[in-house]
């Protein structure tokens, strides 16, 4: 988790270059994540680092000491503590995040940002469709894309967790790596528009094939990224890895230009279309903004790309690719 922790300095330092306000991190053991944020990135005010383990809270405590500012308490995090609102907080479980949604969403100060992971991507990803649908009221994607299925099915429930509070979620950064999902979205007073919210019907999707069977979802169908934020990622200097900081941002700096639902695979198209073998992503991509579209390599899955293209537009250039 050390590269998940240096993204989290990233998006702290770029969200907050001035310093933040006040941040809680919900279930925090023995402090990895909620320290480094405090050494590394710009620098909270105050923040309280609540664990309900009484031994991790023993450890908590010695590496909490020097730190000016950081509070501990050893609370249950389905209790919003006193300190509230506040402009940032962390909720980082074991599996679902889903209990603690509610107390995490009324915490937020409005424009402030929920960070959430999910690691539970055996139920998100449709490898136990019906835990899915049991536990977070979706039908999974399966397969190659069940990860990002996975991801959209947890935004859309933070959403309507927003919406529950009459509170609105928009996500700064959203991204699916190694077994987990992490969220950063801004709690905002909601607009008169709904959630992009929706489920995906295989006999009218047009964008790339996500199996078949009865309608997924409901899903988030809106963006991942905020691009402007996105744009003020940078490596942070302590990174534990900054190779592969590096280049995961580089990924992510590419994908918001063509922020959309699901990603195609060069291989998975010619195993489909029955071609000898798949074209280069940088063919694809290149391809692709030859005709008008735009196309980048996604985050999700090496060799992945998203496109704005239909996917009568992708096939045709997949089968121009591959040659006779």
């Amino acid at each position: 988790m050390a590269v998940d922790r240096d993204l989290a300095v990233a998006f702290v330092r770029a969200r907050f270059p001035g310093g933040g306000g006040a941040g809680w991190e919900m279930l925090a053991a023995t402090g990895a994540r909620g320290l480094r944020l405090v050494r590394e990135g710009p620098g909270f005010r105050t923040i309280l680092l609540t664990e309900a383990n009484p031994e991790a809270v023993a450890v908590l405590v010695q590496n909490a000491a020097g730190f000016p500012g950081v509070r501990v308490l050893e609370a249950d995090a389905h209790a919003v503590p006193d300190g509230a609102p506040f402009e940032y907080v962390d909720l980082d479980p074991y599996g679902s995040p889903l209990s603690f949604l509610d107390p995490a969403v009324e915490a937020v100060r409005p424009g402030g940002v929920l960070a959430v992971t999910a690691t539970d991507l055996m139920v998100l990803a449709g490898v136990q469709p019906g835990a899915c649908e049991r536990r977070y009221g979706a039908r999974p994607v399966r397969g190659r894309l069940g990860p990002e299925g996975g991801l959209r099915i947890l935004l859309a429930n933070v959403a309507r967790t927003a919406r529950r509070h009459g509170r609105a979620a928009r996500p700064l950064l959203a991204y699916v790596r190694d077994h987990h999902i992490r969220l950063y979205v801004e709690v905002g007073e909601p607009s008169g528009t709904g959630d992009p919210i929706g489920a995906i019907d295989p006999g009218t999707w047009d964008g790339p094939v996500v199996g078949q069977g009865a309608p997924f979802g409901p899903l988030w169908l809106g963006p991942l990224f905020d691009a402007a934020l996105v744009g003020r990622l940078a490596l942070p200097p302590t990174a534990a890895h900054p190779k592969e900081v590096d280049s995961f941002l580089g990924k992510l700096r590419g994908e918001v230009e063509v922020d959309r639902p699901f990603y195609y695979e060069a291989n998975e198209l010619a195993a489909a279309l029955g071609l000898a073998s798949p074209g280069p992503l940088r063919s694809f991509v290149t391809a692709l903004a030859a005709l008008g579209y735009r196309a980048a390599p996604t985050h999700a899955r090496d060799g992945g790309f998203r496109t704005d293209a239909p996917r009568s537009v992708v096939e045709s250039v997949a089968r121009s690719l591959a040659g006779p």
